[in-house]
């Protein structure tokens, strides 16, 4: 049994999850017309992976804006969600992962769920994240998790190791907000 829990001070190394590879298999391209954002999915007709870098964050430096939600199996954190406190209506939800081998569980959607809990008590109107384009995996999951596409920031890679990569901007309205 998965428990979704806060992680305080005496668990704070569990805010730095380690990352693990997740599959490649094409990019989402979202269009904006009329007003309206949709998307596309294009494949790549192989499936590759990438892991992202370790993050190595700071409990004591990000727990004056942020919160960190843990999911447990016993004591093990397994998957992890930040968010981030901002002046936007929407709370940002900064990182969530969960680790490979407990992935397709609901784990992710648990997270969410909490995390909505948090930003409606916080008096924000939902959450906002950002997945890159390559990340079909991500980006599917956040549609499927009921947020929609509300931006694109196809310059926020120029001059990286990441160039030619781009951010999708997901939120997810509260219904009641």
């Amino acid at each position: 049994m998965i428990d979704i829990r806060s992680i305080d001070r005496a668990h704070a190394a569990d805010i730095n999850l380690p990352n693990e590879p997740f599959a490649l298999s094409g990019r989402m391209v979202p269009t904006y017309v009329d007003e309206a954002w949709s998307c596309s999915i294009q494949h790549t007709g192989g499936v590759s992976a990438m892991t992202f870098p370790d993050e190595h964050y700071d409990y004591d430096a990000l727990t004056g804006n942020s919160t960190f939600l843990g999911a447990y199996d016993g004591e093990k954190c397994v998957g992890l969600a930040m968010l981030q406190e901002g002046f936007f209506r929407y709370m940002y939800l900064y990182d969530l992962k969960v680790n490979a081998a407990y992935r397709r569980q609901g784990i992710a959607g648990r997270l969410i769920g909490r995390a909505e809990e948090i930003a409606r008590a916080k008096g924000y109107i939902g959450l906002w994240t950002q997945g890159q384009d390559n990340n079909l995996g991500a980006c599917l999951f956040y549609l499927h998790a009921g947020f929609e596409i509300g931006g694109f920031d196809n310059r926020v890679y120029d001059g990286t190791k990441q160039a030619g990569k781009a951010d999708i901007l997901f939120y997810k309205r509260f219904a009641d907000a």
